[in-house]
């Protein structure tokens, strides 16, 4: 595992994530030498995929997840103490590497 720092180089929600049928928020993250992108999926998009009822998931699975990644953008606009995801755009960051693999990453909050 190696840490590297960096900072957030662009953030934008909408689809991604699994051929782009998820409703999510997008986060680049780069630094010296190294730069990657992390998805925060807040399900299937909602008009794009319709559920079945053979779906190994429900409508309220999906709900669930939006609810979650707005309470993730929250938490992430009060660690950077920013008011909206435009904000968050050159925010320090640290990121945690298995190889060239992202496993996670975070705001620096103690040199915010």
């Amino acid at each position: 595992m190696t840490k590297e720092l960096g900072k957030i180089t662009d953030i934008k929600i909408g689809l991604g994530g699994y051929n782009d049928a998820m409703f999510g928020l997008t986060i680049n993250l780069g630094g010296k030498g190294w730069g990657c992108k992390d998805f925060i999926s807040g399900g299937w998009d909602i008009n794009t995929i319709d559920r079945y009822p053979d779906c190994k998931w429900t409508e309220s699975d999906r709900k669930k997840m939006q609810s979650d990644l707005v309470g993730r953008i929250s938490n992430l606009l009060a660690q950077a103490r920013v008011k909206n995801l435009n904000e968050l755009k050159d925010i320090p960051v640290e990121a945690i590497f298995d190889g060239t693999t992202l496993e996670s990453w975070r705001i620096l909050t103690e040199v915010i």
